[in-house]
This record gives structure tokens, C-alpha cells and sequence, in this order.
């Protein structure tokens, strides 16, 4: 017996808005696929930071998880720092197809605008177990002074 529909099949209960959800799928399948520097700039901020501060200097703690020291470029001018570099992720074996890629590679640059002026020939620099930190010491017209109160 062959059974052949009258009316075009159609669910009775399925939501207005299904088809967009199903569009937004695609798209970000889309997107994930082509990569480029757009994709990498929707996936969040390269290097992640904590800036802090106290009386005497900022604190900037970055994480740069598999880049050496050396291919860092850290420049420092009145309130601005930027930290740039390049992080290279060693390519898979041939045939691979990524279920996710969530790790950007390729350059990097970011600047940072304090709020004071720094010393940029006294900051400091080092980086341990994939954490840059950055010590910048306040101008001397940025750290707070204690007045002395004459009777």
C-alpha cells in the first residue's frame, strides 16, 4: 500500500523563531570555518590581563601561555603601554578536522591606557610560567605626596 500526503507536512507545535535559530547555527558554523582575523577578534581578548595599582606603580598581569619571553615587544609612553607579539600554534598532522578551535594564533597587539603617566625607563618585566608581569612606576606627579601641616 502506498501512502501519499494531501497537504504539505508541516509541524503544528513548532516555534515562530526555530528557523532563525537554525540560521544562527549555520552562521556561526560558517564563521568557524572561514576564520581570519574577525573570527579571532569574536573570540575574546589576546592576552587576557588584571591591571592593579597602589601608591607607587601599576601591576600588569598577562597571560601569554606558549610564547617565549623574547617574542614579546612590550613598549611603555606616558600612559600607554602595549604588549605585542606573535603566537604560533604548531600545525596538526594532515587530514585533521577540528571539532573545536578555540586557540587564536598569529599576531597579537594590545595597548593598555592608565589612568597616570609612568616611567617607562624604570618598568619592569618578566615572565614566568606563561604570566607576563609588568611593573610601572607612577611619574612622580602621579604618586600621591604627604603634606606637612605647619602650627
Amino acid at each position: 500500500m502506498i501512502f501519499r500526503p494531501i497537504w504539505p507536512s508541516r509541524p503544528s507545535l513548532a516555534s515562530p523563531l526555530a528557523g532563525f535559530d537554525q540560521l544562527r547555527r549555520e552562521m556561526l558554523r560558517l564563521f568557524d570555518s572561514l576564520g581570519g582575523e574577525s573570527h579571532e577578534q569574536a573570540a575574546g581578548v589576546f592576552p587576557p590581563m588584571n591591571v592593579s595599582q597602589d601608591d607607587e606603580c601599576f601591576l600588569v598581569r598577562a597571560e601569554v601561555p606558549g610564547i617565549q619571553a623574547d617574542e614579546l615587544s612590550i613598549t611603555a609612553q606616558r600612559n600607554r603601554v602595549t604588549i605585542a607579539g606573535k603566537r604560533e600554534i604548531p600545525a596538526e598532522r594532515q587530514g585533521v578536522n577540528y571539532h573545536r578551535k578555540e586557540r587564536a594564533e598569529g599576531s597579537f597587539s594590545r595597548t593598555l591606557t592608565l589612568p597616570t603617566e609612568v616611567e617607562a625607563e624604570r618598568v619592569e618585566a618578566r615572565c614566568v610560567d606563561g604570566v607576563l608581569v609588568l611593573t610601572l612606576p607612577k611619574s612622580a606627579q602621579a604618586r600621591p605626596r604627604q603634606i606637612v601641616v605647619k602650627a
